[in-house]
């Protein structure tokens, strides 16, 4: 049967102009709407939107939340949702600096590599941590994602105050501020964005060219019918729940880096821009459809907005409003592309 519908998917897709293929694509749309976005900003401000240090700061901005972007991708994919991503981030990020204190004697702003390795693993660990207890809730005992992760959202963040008394860890290691947080390579690339690459193209590798990205879209598009077809789909939402807290940790090392502080209160919308961002670069909330491309693509509409407001004066709250119809029109045009494949 599987074969069957592979024929006919195909058969439909070669009858279909490139045209075509295009103009029904959401992550076509949306690369539109973010060159329209650049495009009138630097006509408006040329000589300040359209500057190297303009788009080096865009990008150094985005690389975090294009980190816990990706994981959310794999996740919205599968017909679920995250809502704790922001708050494991802080956790991960908290843990990190409380690890690389203890094994400096209190102040780690002389600490070496060794400490900064050591905390990396704590953060990663703690991420992954938060992702195992996610995953099971979900996957094992079958408890719907929304109540799972909106629960373990509050929890992350009341033990990330827990572990230092409600404020911020302010003592990081000097190094890693100056090499990964505001370091440059390839002649002005920033670090911190040459990491944020990489865990992209790692995940849009996994998503789009092995069987775990193929068990992820088949998962999404019918639980049932991939059970049936041999999937293990308890075991394969379990992995991506792991995942998505991994990229968690990561990314709260990767804040801790840049910040030099654990910076709570920067942190407690990072869950909604997450998700904002995936559905924007066209993965569905329905499951079953998402790129990697797409994410990329959503992270970025807003900081351009943000920036490009910024510079133009205009009040931050016009940000807020356009950045909802955005999602609001993502998610419009996702719902009448599927009622058009239903009628067919």
């Amino acid at each position: 049967m599987s074969t069957a519908i592979q024929t006919e998917v195909e058969g439909g897709i070669g009858k279909r102009s490139l045209g075509q293929r295009l103009a029904g694509a959401n992550t076509f749309w949306i690369a539109l709407v973010l060159l329209a976005l650049i495009a009138v900003f630097t006509v408006l401000a040329p000589n300040e939107f359209a500057t190297l240090f303009t788009f080096q700061t865009l990008l150094i901005e985005t690389s975090v939340l294009l980190v816990l972007s990706v994981g959310m991708t794999f996740v919205i994919i599968t017909s679920g949702i995250d809502l704790s991503v922001g708050s494991v981030l802080i956790f991960a990020g908290m843990v990190c600096g409380k690890t690389m204190e203890w094994l400096s004697g209190g102040n780690a702003s002389a600490a070496g590599w060794g400490v900064i390795t050591a905390g990396l693993v704590a953060a990663v660990l703690a991420g992954t941590a938060w992702g195992l207890i996610n995953g099971l809730l979900i996957a094992v005992a079958k408890i719907p994602p929304l109540i799972v992760t909106l629960g373990s959202m509050g929890a992350a963040l009341g033990a990330a105050y827990l572990l230092n008394g409600g404020s911020d860890v302010r003592s990081v290691p000097t190094v890693l501020n100056r090499t990964l947080g505001y370091g440059t390579s390839f002649g002005g690339v920033p670090n911190l964005v040459l990491v944020a690459v990489v865990i992209t193209l790692i995940g849009a590798w996994l998503l789009h060219t092995t069987r775990f990205g193929r068990y992820t879209y088949a998962v999404g598009s019918n639980a049932e019918a991939a059970r049936r077809a041999g999937i293990a789909v308890t075991a394969h939402l379990l992995k991506v729940y792991l995942l998505t807290g991994f990229l968690a940790g990561v990314a709260g090392f990767l804040s801790l880096a840049y910040y030099a502080s654990t910076t709570i209160t920067a942190h407690t919308n990072d869950n909604l821009n997450a998700i904002a961002a995936t559905v924007m670069g066209g993965t569905s909330l329905f499951g079953g459809v998402g790129s990697v491309l797409g994410t990329v693509i959503g992270v970025f509409i807003p900081a351009v907005l943000k920036k490009g407001f910024n510079i133009t004066h205009v009040p931050d709250f016009w940000q807020m409003i356009a950045v909802g119809a955005v999602l609001v029109a993502a998610v419009w045009f996702d719902q009448r592309r599927r009622r058009a494949r239903s009628s067919r």
